[in-house]
C-alpha cells in the first residue's frame, strides 16, 4: 500500500541532494522513494487525475522555498537528476501507463477522459527526459497526431528542450498554424522561455522580435518576458547574471508607458536577500540601476526602494 499525498511529500529528498550538490558530493536517490513511484504509477484503480498531481515533483521555485539559501543551479542539478533516475529505472512502467491512458476514438472534454489525458502526458515527460531514439518518435507522433490542444502542448513543451534539430520544425510548424490566435501564441511564447535549454534568454531574446510579440501588450509581456524572469529560475538566475541584466533592461523599457506591469516584472530581482552573495550582488546592482532611473515611476521606485531598504 501507500499514500498518493506521501509520494510527493516524499520528492523532498531532493533537497538533501541540492545539500550534496552544493557541497561537492556524490547524488544518489532512495530506492525506497522509486518503489513507492512506481507502486502509485502502476496503480490502475486510483484516479488518473490525482496520481499525475501526485507524481509531479515539485517545482524548482517551490524547492528553492524551503531552502535558508536558495541555489537555484544546485536545486535544478538534483530535480533533473531525479527526473532521469526515474526515467531510466521506470521505463517501461511509464510506456505501459502511457499507453494504457491513450484515449481511442474523438477527442472528450470529459472529466475521466481529461484526468488520463493528464498522466499520460506526465508519463512523456518523465520519458523525455532520457531522450532515446524511441521516446522522441513517441513525443512527434502525438505533436503530430494529437487532435487536442492539450496533447499538443504537452509534445510541444517537451520538445522545447529537447536537443533534437526536429524541435525547431516542431515550434515553426506550431508557428504557422496558429499565427492567427494570439492566445495559443502566449502558450508558444511561455514554452520557450521556460525551456530548460541552457540557451534560453538567447531564444527570449530572439522571440521579441518575432512579429507577433509586442512589448506594449501585456499579454505578450508575461507569456515570454515574465515567462523567463519568474517561471525559469535556473536560467534566470544563471551566475553571470545576464538574467538579472536583461530583466532590469525590460522593467525600464516598459515603466514609461505601463509602470504597472513593469512593477511586477520587478518583483523577480526583489527577493535578492534569499540568494548566496554572488547573486546578491550581481541583483542588487540591477535594482540600485533601476532606482536611479532618470524618470521612474511610482510603481517601480516603491518596489525597488522597499527591496533595497
Amino acid at each position: 500500500s501507500y499514500s498518493v499525498t506521501g509520494v510527493q511529500t516524499c520528492a523532498l529528498p531532493i533537497l538533501r541532494q541540492v545539500a550534496a550538490i552544493s557541497d561537492g558530493r556524490e547524488v544518489s536517490f532512495d530506492s525506497s522513494f522509486v518503489a513507492a513511484f512506481r507502486a502509485a504509477l502502476n496503480d490502475a484503480e486510483s484516479d488518473p487525475a490525482l496520481l499525475a498531481l501526485a507524481l509531479t515533483l515539485p517545482t524548482e521555485t517551490y524547492l528553492g522555498e524551503q531552502l535558508e539559501v536558495i541555489d537555484p543551479a544546485a536545486i535544478h542539478q538534483a530535480r533533473e537528476s531525479l527526473r532521469r533516475h526515474l526515467a531510466e529505472e521506470l521505463r517501461d512502467d511509464f510506456l505501459r501507463v502511457y499507453r494504457r491512458c491513450r484515449e481511442p476514438g474523438p477527442y472528450r472534454p470529459e472529466p475521466a477522459a481529461i484526468g488520463r489525458r493528464s498522466l499520460k502526458n506526465l508519463c512523456l515527460t518523465y520519458l523525455m527526459s532520457r531522450e532515446d531514439a524511441d521516446t522522441l518518435s513517441l513525443c512527434l507522433e502525438q505533436f503530430e497526431a494529437a487532435d487536442n490542444m492539450t496533447d499538443v502542448l504537452a509534445a510541444l513543451g517537451c520538445l522545447v528542450s529537447s536537443t533534437d534539430p526536429r524541435r525547431n520544425k516542431a515550434l515553426a510548424r506550431f508557428r504557422e498554424q496558429w499565427a492567427d490566435d494570439p492566445l495559443v501564441l502566449d502558450k508558444w511564447f511561455l514554452l520557450q522561455a521556460t525551456s530548460r535549454r541552457p540557451e534560453a534568454l538567447a531564444e527570449v531574446r530572439r522571440l521579441m522580435a518575432d512579429s507577433a510579440f509586442t512589448i506594449r501588450n501585456p499579454n505578450k509581456v508575461r507569456a515570454l518576458i515574465g515567462a523567463f524572469c519568474q517561471g525559469n529560475p535556473a536560467r534566470f538566475h544563471a551566475a553571470d547574471g545576464e538574467g538579472y541584466r536583461f530583466c532590469a533592461d525590460q522593467v525600464l523599457a516598459i515603466d514609461p508607458f505601463n509602470p504597472q506591469v513593469a512593477a511586477r516584472l520587478l518583483g523577480a530581482l526583489s527577493r535578492w536577500r534569499r540568494y548566496d552573495g554572488a547573486r546578491q550582488g550581481l541583483m542588487r546592482k540591477e535594482l540600485e540601476r533601476i532606482l536611479a532611473a532618470e524618470g521612474l515611476s511610482s510603481d517601480c521606485y516603491e518596489i525597488a526602494a522597499k527591496s533595497l531598504a
